[in-house]
């Protein structure tokens, strides 16, 4: 007799897809364990679909509620609409602990019955209800990422420079950015070998992030990025992930935020405009509307450092 045990696992595992950030991938071979983690669903869902979820949960426990009360014989007394209907709107009041006191078990099968109900009505609101505080105090940063990094002249220096801002203005304590780079090398044992490159930062730190940082990370011979041009980076399938996390004065509690960029995104020679100026009244602005504009650099580049 064949054995059928592959073929019952191959059933099990489904393809999942998901994307990071613009990168589509389709995982193949895990098992699905949609119990194991209903947290995470609950938490990572949008808000439109966990209340429809929520919802849909609702009526599925009072639909078998209901069903359960009418296998009895008249467990509920005062039952209006007869039927079906009105064994449901009793489970509704039931579950929810509402009990409005008109229909009432006068069974000892319906007081079971209730007694059941109300404990997983009680169950499930203080789930739904720790789920909801989660996500609102889920604290979450509003850290405004420029489209396109750049490559210009810094200081003497050639650089790599990423602007970010707060645009929530509020104070982020000892902020830390980390930028790396991820690109496809060819190694003796894996022709597509997905390789982690730390790019250091001048400065990786701030104390106070209120308004704008720009990043700047040097290339030069100990650069990865040093002689890369844009089509090297476009063969390596490079890109750049900057992350930062910091703590959020407002409510002590540590923040984070990422962005990826795709090769394509990076600016050779060129660099941001200025965003900010003091007018005659002495009070500086920030015109955020500039946040992304670039222009392209005056200064001769480099031969020896440039795309």
């Amino acid at each position: 007799m064949p054995n059928t045990t592959p073929q019952i696992a191959r059933k099990r595992n489904v393809a999942h897809k998901f994307k990071i950030d613009d990168h589509a991938f389709i995982a193949h071979g895990l098992s699905t364990k949609l119990w194991q983690d209903l947290y995470h669903y609950a938490m990572t869902s949008t808000w439109p679909v966990f209340f429809f979820a929520a919802g849909v949960i609702f009526l599925g426990l009072n639909f078998f509620f209901a069903l359960f009360y009418l296998i009895g014989d008249s467990p509920i007394a005062n039952l209006y609409p007869n039927g079906f209907w009105g064994a449901f709107f009793f489970s509704v009041e039931t579950l929810s602990t509402v009990g409005y006191g008109d229909m009432h078990p006068q069974t000892t099968y319906g007081h079971f019955v209730s007694t059941f109900e109300i404990f997983v009505g009680m169950s499930d609101i203080a789930m739904v209800t720790g789920v909801i505080f989660a996500r609102f105090s889920l604290p979450k940063s509003k850290i405004l990422f420029t489209k396109h990094p750049v490559t210009q002249h810094h200081d003497g220096k050639y650089v790599l420079c990423i602007r970010i801002a707060n645009a929530r203005f509020n104070v982020i304590s000892e902020a830390s950015a980390k930028l790396r780079l991820i690109r496809l090398e060819s190694t003796q044992e894996d022709p597509r070998f997905l390789r982690i490159i730390d790019l250091p930062l001048i400065r990786d730190t701030h104390p106070m992030f209120v308004l704008g940082w720009s990043l700047f990370h040097i290339i030069d011979e100990n650069s990865p990025l040093y002689l890369q041009t844009a089509e090297d980076l476009a063969r390596s399938q490079a890109r750049l992930i900057l992350s930062l996390e910091g703590v959020d004065d407002t409510t002590s509690q540590p923040i984070r935020a990422r962005h990826v960029y795709s090769h394509s995104t990076i600016r050779f020679n060129h660099r941001y405009q200025d965003i900010n100026h003091t007018g005659e009244d002495m009070v500086s602005h920030v015109e955020y509307s500039l946040f992304d504009s670039i222009k392209k650099e005056d200064k001769p580049e480099e031969k020896s450092s440039t795309g």
